[in-house]
């Protein structure tokens, strides 16, 4: 009986238990974020710290009167967005893991200086231009070693105060017409430019600033004309394999590339890290492709190798471009819609940078990677998509290219709530 009795009471105290927890869940909801706890939001995704006091309330107050944007700008100058925030969103872009575990190097330096003067991004891959700190008891930065970024970050140095511009002519001795924004960085001469035939530099300049790859862009209906010698008619001797894969890559990869025929990143055999960029200078001879090829020509010898694959080739004579990709699906990409496009084609890296900076790619790609970076998401729905296009529009207009403005209306549109 006693038994019977302990089960009845155990089954009435289950359903008293039950109906009090749905009583609870029924009455006490979380609270509706308000504008602190925006505020609190916002100041964290972007700097990674929390707000000060007085911070907080200043945030909160624009916030309340509706200016999310101008809540986020406050976040934007703390030490902390550019010494982490963007130094993160950028270190991918400059090896080709695209991990952001590497030390700090002067790619990255210049994005987060660029990001903070409000420099317009679409001269990113083309300036004359490197920043370094102004930092006593630091290595000097040099072509030859990355030892003054690595010892920035060692020191945790506040990136938004120490960071100052000079071009690479100044800082490193690169000629003024060699350099190529950040394509002509050391750290990224040491990733891309390095041994190979520089279509590395190419593929990943389209990866890291037109958000796509040589894969999606395939399109076998441009001339084969450019294409080089190193690329088999006919691989495994069946030539559709050519017509229909090969060639749909490098009929606008090769002569795009061309751009880059003058230089490399050059090391000693024993410590490819002590290496640095050389670009061949007007009438110089390209010792090595002098030597493997007897040919006199600038060109470095990269763009010979394997000439007998398919002799008939072309055969790389400077370093003028085209970019064959304005005809066709590819002019998808959204050609001449920055400011300062040479059209279509034209000589060496800087003017190579400004084409592929200027097409709405380009744009759409830097305002894609901010969202990322600020919402921890892609774009997803129909309004993450019309956010992505408005955004996008309005960075060569509105913005002037400056990539400030592009944090605070991503904060402004994720972390706020309704």
């Amino acid at each position: 009986m006693g038994s019977g009795f302990d089960r009845r009471l155990a089954g009435r105290s289950s359903s008293v238990c039950a109906g009090l927890l749905l009583t609870c869940l029924a009455t006490v909801q979380p609270a509706a974020a308000g504008p602190r706890e925006d505020a609190l939001r916002i100041h964290e995704r972007l700097a990674g710290v929390p707000p000060t006091p007085a911070t907080l309330d200043a945030m909160a107050d624009l916030l309340d009167g509706g200016d999310a944007t101008g809540a986020a700008a406050i976040a934007l100058d703390h030490p902390d967005f550019y010494r982490v925030t963007v130094k993160n969103w950028a270190k991918p872009w400059t090896n080709r893991d695209q991990t952001v575990f590497v030390p700090l190097n002067d790619y990255v330096a210049t994005v987060v200086g660029m990001v903070r003067d409000d420099v317009p991004f679409n001269r990113l891959l083309s300036d004359n231009v490197v920043y370094y700190g102004d930092v006593s008891g630091v290595p000097a930065p040099s072509p030859a070693d990355n030892r003054h970024y690595e010892a920035l970050e060692a020191q945790n140095a506040n990136l938004r105060d120490v960071l100052v511009s000079g071009t690479q002519t100044a800082v490193y001795g690169t000629p003024a017409e060699a350099a190529a924004g950040v394509v002509t960085s050391r750290a990224a001469s040491r990733a891309f430019f390095v041994d190979g035939t520089n279509r590395a530099m190419f593929r990943f300049t389209l990866i890291n600033h037109l958000c796509t790859d040589l894969e999606p862009l395939q399109d076998s209906s441009r001339p084969t004309d450019r294409i080089r010698q190193d690329v088999s008619r006919s691989p495994g001797g069946d030539s559709r394999i050519f017509l229909n894969r090969c060639s749909g890559c490098h009929t606008g990869m090769d002569p795009l590339s061309q751009a880059y025929a003058y230089y490399d990143f050059e090391y000693p055999e024993e410590n490819p890290d002590a290496g640095r960029l050389v670009w061949n200078p007007p009438g110089s001879i390209d010792p090595e492709t002098l030597a493997e090829h007897e040919v006199e020509t600038r060109v470095q010898e990269k763009y010979l190798v394997n000439g007998a694959t398919f002799a008939p080739g072309y055969v790389t004579p400077d370093d003028q471009w085209q970019n064959f990709w304005r005809e066709g699906p590819n002019r998808a990409l959204g050609w001449d819609f920055g400011p300062e496009s040479p059209m279509g084609a034209g000589q060496g890296a800087a003017e190579m940078g400004r084409e592929l900076a200027n097409s709405r790619a380009f744009a759409s790609c830097q305002v894609r990677k901010v969202f990322q970076t600020v919402c921890l998401r892609d774009p997803s729905d129909a309004s993450d998509r019309a956010w992505l296009e408005s955004t996008t529009d309005a960075l060569p207009t509105s913005f002037g290219y400056a990539m400030k403005p592009v944090f605070a209306q991503a904060a402004a549109y994720c972390l706020v709530e309704p």
